[in-house]
């Protein structure tokens, strides 16, 4: 078995070398693949795009190394600033729906490409490279023509939170309470204000910030 294993990735760095060698010179022409994929900015077919965005990543990369790639879980349940993550032994790519919403187009062009390298990389390569290395970055641009961005450069915007107005018999007495400490007080908590000790009141008054 270990003997199987060391030919295989003995076949696989050579073919890596091969790689290398026509970066610049092979062009690999699968419109859906390279382009955008028509219909990107329609947010109810999210799934259905990604999931064929993926698919013709894989199988782009199946032409140019000519040998299959196991196919992996995708998520739509990422949050936060990053646009993707790669998990690399259990085979899953997880997306962000909000920023494949708010730049759809460049989403589906370099963040899958980007993330499904990571996955060929894993595969062609094993664990003992660097996630943004030189094999990861040859795939991004000899396979996908893409840059090999590390980053991407979505503007995330900050989450808005709506704060619950409490006050006291002082002037200018106001104390906005988040959702989790205004639902405290509706439980039974009290809260006092430090200069005249009385307690805070919601005034019934939100704002957003």
């Amino acid at each position: 078995m270990e003997a199987n294993l060391l030919v295989i990735a003995v076949r696989d760095q050579a073919r890596f070398h091969g790689l290398m060698k026509t970066i610049g010179r092979q062009q690999v022409r699968n419109p859906s693949a390279c382009g955008i994929i028509a219909g990107s900015g329609e947010p109810n077919r999210m799934p259905e795009l990604l999931n064929t965005r993926v698919e013709d990543c894989f199988q782009q990369a199946e032409v140019f190394f000519k040998r299959p790639f196991k196919r992996p879980v995708v998520s739509f349940k990422l949050r936060g600033q990053k646009a993707g993550v790669a998990h690399l032994y259990e085979n899953l790519l997880r997306f962000n729906p909000q920023l494949y919403r708010e730049n759809s187009e460049d989403f589906l062009k370099q963040t899958v490409p980007h993330e499904v390298a990571h996955l060929v990389a894993h595969q062609l390569f094993g664990e003992r490279i660097s996630p943004h290395g030189e094999e990861w970055q040859l795939i991004m641009r000899g396979v996908y023509e893409l840059p090999p961005n590390r980053c991407h450069t979505y503007a995330i915007k900050r989450r808005s939170a709506t704060r619950y107005i409490y006050r006291c018999p002082c002037p200018d007495s106001d104390f906005p309470f988040s959702a989790q400490r205004h639902a405290l007080v509706k439980q039974g908590r009290g809260y006092l204000c430090r200069r005249c000790r009385n307690p805070l009141v919601f005034s019934g008054l939100t704002r957003v910030e």
